[in-house]
């Protein structure tokens, strides 16, 4: 009995070692960017001395790049596109784990094949009819694309599932219609899916390059990730000014994953359990 805690003592130590190592490759760009960040100019990235940490590679950073309305542009779209793609994904998500219609495992199907298509070869079509309404160089060029989703149709589905349907027949009972049960049972059960589905997409539209690029020319519009990139190109020998801003515009995602972290691997943990 001994001799099986002791191997399995050396099993548990090996999986930590193995695991730190993993984390420390993965971190390792990070630390990399971080520590450069803070370099005076010239500085070889990832190389520093003892007493020349300094932030004004922040403020050059913040001042030259213009990241104000870069972030506020992003913000509004993430939020946006956020917004509509759990409104659309908890409607169409329930409508597929609990109602019984006619073709509905076609419609499933039509989703998932959605999920295989790349987003770049629907962009001349999404062009033309954006041209069509109007909406280039407009904020709506930049959500209305990506505003239904078919990754959080599924989720919701999925996550909807695990949901015992008894507790939607009690609410019935007492005299819930089908929204009433969807907003007052079925979403506040699923708040680990919508933590995750959040944070897939708001992460996903704040690090988006290729709609800013396409639809939109306006200055006014440029995204946080635009503005990179055209920071980039403007400091491209400036090592610490670079890192300072690619710390800048990483650095809003990278805490809000850290706040719904918990909440996310709930999500992705419960989305298996049933088919």
């Amino acid at each position: 009995m001994s001799e099986l805690n002791w191997n399995w003592k050396n099993a548990n130590l090996w999986s930590l070692v193995l695991l730190l190592l993993g984390a420390f490759i993965v971190l390792l760009p990070l630390i990399v960017v971080f520590l450069t960040s803070f370099s005076p100019a010239g500085t070889t990235p990832g190389v520093m001395g003892q007493n020349n940490w300094t932030l004004a590679n922040y403020r050059e950073a913040w001042e030259r790049g213009k990241f104000l309305l870069a972030f506020a542009n992003s913000t509004l779209v993430a939020i946006a596109v956020t917004a509509f793609q759990i409104i659309t994904s908890a409607l169409a998500g329930y409508a597929l784990a609990r109602l019984k219609f006619r073709g509905r495992q076609a419609i499933l199907l039509v989703v998932l094949a959605t999920l295989v298509i790349p987003f770049q070869l629907l962009v001349i079509p999404i062009f033309l009819v954006l041209k069509w309404g109007h909406l280039i160089n407009t904020y709506w060029a930049l959500i209305l694309p990506t505003a239904v989703n078919g990754f959080g149709i599924f989720l919701l589905r999925q996550y909807f599932q695990t949901i015992p349907v008894e507790l939607e027949e009690a609410a019935a009972i007492d005299g819930a219609n089908r929204l009433q049960i969807l907003w007052q049972v079925m979403l506040p059960l699923a708040r680990p899916a919508l933590v995750t589905l959040f944070l897939f997409t708001f992460i996903g539209e704040w690090n988006d390059l290729f709609k800013p690029l396409v639809f939109t020319t306006r200055p006014e519009l440029r995204t946080v990730q635009l503005a990179l990139a055209e920071f980039q190109e403007q400091f491209t020998n400036n090592w610490p000014l670079m890192m300072a801003a690619v710390t800048i515009a990483t650095v809003p995602v990278m805490v809000l994953f850290l706040i719904g972290q918990r909440q996310f691997i709930r999500g992705i943990a419960a989305t298996g359990i049933k088919n």
